[in-house]
């Protein structure tokens, strides 16, 4: 009996065994697959000293006579996350409750919108900048339009499960007394979920500053519309205090968010 468990026993580790060993030489047959995909060559790191010197020659002397211009185009660019993402925020919110489970009005209600949802947040933020450059010209408006339809499918959905997940008691509360479904939301869920709801504004707010930076390539305006005009005139040296005032701008906020999500939740 004892050999018999033994034996199976081994046979176990065996085939646990074999299975890693396939397991490692599909990770590897993949790995191989994607180089030769992207066409990775391990002695392209053969020729670095050029983009040092490149680096030396132009990132190394930055051209300080840019920075009071790149610095208004990253306070514009900080407009364009404010306002795209407070009203997506606006829309986001009531559309939410219509999306949960638990509060919606009808299932086809909740169907429609989670399928609407789903396609917002499915489509990159330079995909509607690059309908509504043409269409409302170049500047931070398409920005703004741009990152609000964004946000509405990703904090709407967001914010659905959160209030799916709101904890049953309080609005088991709220219902013994006799209150409509409404008064429920307002009193049982709302509460709960108002915290995570500004948390993960915040946070969508610090994405989105770095999303209208992408924007601003294709004319949506802002630091990063400025940084693509340095870059397609070879203006390497302006590049690079466009590049610090980038930096700087993104470190400051995501301080600052990290500050607030903490107080608020």
């Amino acid at each position: 009996m004892i050999k018999a468990v033994a034996k199976e026993k081994d046979k176990q580790n065996y085939i646990f065994n074999n299975r890693k060993v396939y397991l490692w030489i599909g990770l590897i047959l993949l790995l191989v697959w994607s180089a030769k995909g992207t066409k990775f060559n391990p002695l392209l790191f053969k020729d670095f000293g050029n983009t040092l010197d490149f680096v030396r020659k132009s990132f190394l002397k930055p051209d300080w006579s840019v920075l009071p211009v790149a610095i208004n185009q990253s306070i514009i660019t900080i407009q364009i996350a404010i306002m795209g993402t407070v009203l997506a925020l606006v829309v986001a919110v009531p559309i939410s409750f219509f999306a949960a489970k638990n509060t919606s009005p009808h299932w086809s209600v909740y169907g429609t919108l989670r399928a609407l949802l789903s396609f917002l947040r499915s489509v990159p933020e330079i995909v509607f900048a690059l309908v509504f450059v043409p269409t409302v010209s170049l500047g931070p408006l398409a920005g703004v339009l741009a990152l609000a339809i964004h946000n509405i499918g990703v904090m709407g959905k967001l914010f659905s499960e959160i209030i799916e997940s709101a904890d049953i008691g309080p609005q088991e509360a709220v219902t013994a007394t006799g209150a409509k479904r409404s008064i429920v939301i307002l009193y049982g869920i709302l509460p709960q979920v108002i915290p995570h709801i500004l948390s993960n504004a915040f946070y969508r707010l610090e994405v989105s500053v770095r999303a209208s930076l992408v924007l601003g390539l294709v004319g949506a305006g802002g630091v990063g519309q400025l940084l693509s005009i340095h870059f397609k005139m070879f203006q390497y040296n302006k590049v690079a205090v466009d590049c610090l005032v980038i930096m700087a701008m993104v470190i400051v906020i995501d301080y600052i968010g990290g500050i607030i999500r903490r107080r608020v939740i």
